[in-house]
């Protein structure tokens, strides 16, 4: 038990509310999410393909086993926090994939986040209707 954990790398992921927890230890491509397996967690395949892009991007699908934990927002939030999440993990288990991983923008964590509701109106800018007279 100590020796896979000195092995692993762990990187965090966020994406609007979600929060991504990756851990990457060398292995033959096992993908976790939540105690699940990735297929079952992410049914959408465009989804599962987004989030393992860094893997597929840098060639590395089979090198790694990937254990993330994920909590917060909706799906497409959680994809984004743990596309992120790998993306950070691997440039910490191999530092000359920066290039590759930069070129495709896969560090760089997207800051749009949903606007809060302000006082005096219904919404972050919808305004209550106005009456002249």
């Amino acid at each position: 038990m100590a020796n896979s954990t000195s092995n692993a790398i762990t990187a965090t992921g966020r994406r609007k509310t979600s929060v991504a927890r990756v851990r990457l230890v060398p292995g033959s491509g096992k993908c976790t999410v939540n105690d699940r397996a990735v297929e079952d967690y992410i049914k959408v395949p465009t989804m599962r393909t987004q989030a393992l892009e860094p893997l597929t991007t840098t060639q590395t699908t089979n090198r790694f086993d990937l254990t993330i934990n994920v909590e917060g927002g909706g799906i497409a939030g959680q994809v984004g926090a743990i596309r992120l999440g790998i993306a950070r993990a691997l440039l910490q288990a191999v530092g000359d994939l920066k290039p590759a991983l930069r070129n495709k923008g896969l560090l760089t964590r997207d800051p749009r986040m949903k606007e809060r509701k302000k006082y005096g109106q219904p919404g972050a800018r919808k305004r209550f209707q106005f009456s002249k007279r």
